[in-house]
């Protein structure tokens, strides 16, 4: 049963995770760029995110329990909001626009809100703070996949 602190970790995670999806084509386009050879398997980019998304909801829930501080809660409710929307765009830059050079400069401020959202619940517990580190992590290496695969197929029109 969901109690009141996670229903709105609960519902980020859902919507991010469902409206991201849709926004993923891997069509004929997808499948003719020019990737990598460290790329990972498309078949792995689902359990990641999934998992990531899991992470940063019991991140967002465990970090509320330290306070009680509404300035504090809504700045964290803003963030994770702020951070599920730019998720999304960088996956309808990327996929629907087919423009991997706009999300290139997207995944900059995906990765600032990711970034932000760490150094908010550090302030509150390293502990759930560490659950957002994946996260971290995986956008970084997001921007690299990114830029790597503007490099092999740009300019992009």
């Amino acid at each position: 049963m969901l109690n009141k602190k996670m229903i709105m970790p609960f519902v980020w995670g859902l919507t991010v995770a469902i409206l991201g999806g849709l926004a993923t084509d891997l069509g004929p386009w997808y499948q003719a760029l020019k990737e990598p050879f460290w790329k990972p398997p498309d078949a792995a980019f689902g359990p990641i995110w999934s998992t990531i998304f899991i992470l940063s909801g019991m991140a967002w829930y465990g970090a509320k329990h330290f306070t009680s501080d509404p300035a504090v809660l809504s700045r964290l409710n803003i963030l994770f909001w702020l951070n599920g929307f730019l998720n999304l765009l960088w996956s309808i830059l990327y996929f629907r626009f087919q423009r991997p050079d706009w999300a290139l400069y997207e995944a900059v401020f995906l990765w600032l809100s990711v970034l932000a959202i760490l150094l908010t619940i550090r302030k509150l517990s390293t502990r759930y703070s560490l659950y957002i580190l994946p996260y971290l992590i995986w956008v970084t290496i997001a921007i690299v996949l990114n830029w790597d695969t503007v490099r092999l197929n740009g300019p992009f029109t």
